[in-house]
């Protein structure tokens, strides 16, 4: 159900969406949630990797989108917190509807009724906030909100969907699944800038990378 990609960390194939499971220096961590019908599927990973549902004390969003946020119901029995970057918070705590003067956030829209507000604490996150060894990255575009989180100590990088992985590259998030394809292209560049390296590239579609991810990504800023 999940796959090793270095010490403490695995990867949830999700089918055609990912997140990952990390044990983040004993804190155990899960990094999105997929569809609202991936629930099952993520609890058995836990236990697939030697853990309980009960064990995961943070889930950290990269963005709000359905196939980001639609398993959190699945962890509503237990005393996680969610993390999530400041400008998408509300939209995940059904506070705040996504704009639909937007083409992304018109199709956000679209697909909210499916996606149940979580009864679990919300912490807005800003950019350069740490959580454990994670450091948050505000890496907009995709969303207003969406956030990067990068872990020198584990020399892993959770990209959302900022990127996506296809034929062995990075590429930027496409335009018509972004709110600024402009403001896409500028967080790669910034993230390339001012992240440590890291060798674990998980993106939120794709293949993730067990080496040389900071490289990968390097080369998708470069060809921008």
């Amino acid at each position: 159900m999940v796959q090793p990609l270095g010490d403490g960390v695995w990867w949830y194939d999700l089918t055609g969406v990912n997140a990952a499971l990390v044990d983040d220096g004993g804190t155990l961590t899960l990094v999105d949630t997929g569809m609202p019908w991936h629930g099952d599927r993520l609890i058995a990973g836990l236990i697939d990797a030697g853990f309980e549902r009960r064990d995961v004390e943070r889930i950290l969003l990269t963005h709000y989108d359905m196939d980001h946020v639609g398993g959190l119901s699945a962890f509503e029995q237990t005393d996680a917190t969610i993390y999530v970057g400041a400008a998408d918070a509300n939209v995940v705590a059904g506070d705040r509807s996504p704009p639909l003067r937007n083409h992304k956030g018109a199709l956000q829209r679209l697909t909210s009724p499916l996606v149940d507000a979580p009864d679990l604490p919300i912490e807005p996150l800003s950019d350069g906030e740490t959580v454990g060894s994670f450091t948050a990255y505000h890496t907009p575009g995709h969303t207003p909100g969406h956030v990067s989180y990068v872990s020198e100590s584990l020399s892993t990088a959770l990209l959302g969907d900022l990127v996506r992985e296809k034929r062995g590259q990075f590429h930027p998030s496409p335009w018509h699944l972004s709110y600024d394809s402009q403001e896409v292209r500028r967080s790669i560049q910034s993230l390339v800038e001012d992240a440590p390296s890291f060798e674990i590239a998980v993106p939120g579609h794709g293949t993730p990378f067990e080496r040389g991810g900071s490289d990968r990504l390097a080369d998708l800023a470069a060809r921008l």
